[in-house]
């Protein structure tokens, strides 16, 4: 699963908002979106990552996301960097 990646990451970015500049900037290889996360917040997301070819992946709870990133708080969005 995605969470495994999201550990074993040596980089991420986590939030839409840094997300969606990260992906303009060309350093995501991979973009993590939690399938309980609102779909307007991931919305731009997800089309900023089409645009650009990046994979995106999908996992079932915000909460583990979070918890995979190692932070205290839900994360709807991760990114996995270069």
């Amino acid at each position: 699963m995605s969470y495994e990646k999201v550990e074993q990451a040596k980089k991420t970015i986590i939030g839409t908002k840094q997300t969606v500049k990260a992906l303009r900037s060309g350093t995501v290889k991979e973009v993590v979106i939690a399938k309980d996360a609102d779909e307007k917040l991931v919305a731009p997301v997800i089309g900023e990552a089409e645009l650009h070819g990046i994979q995106v992946s999908y996992v079932d709870s915000r909460e583990h996301l979070g918890q995979a990133c190692g932070i205290q708080v839900s994360a709807a969005v991760v990114a996995i960097t270069v």
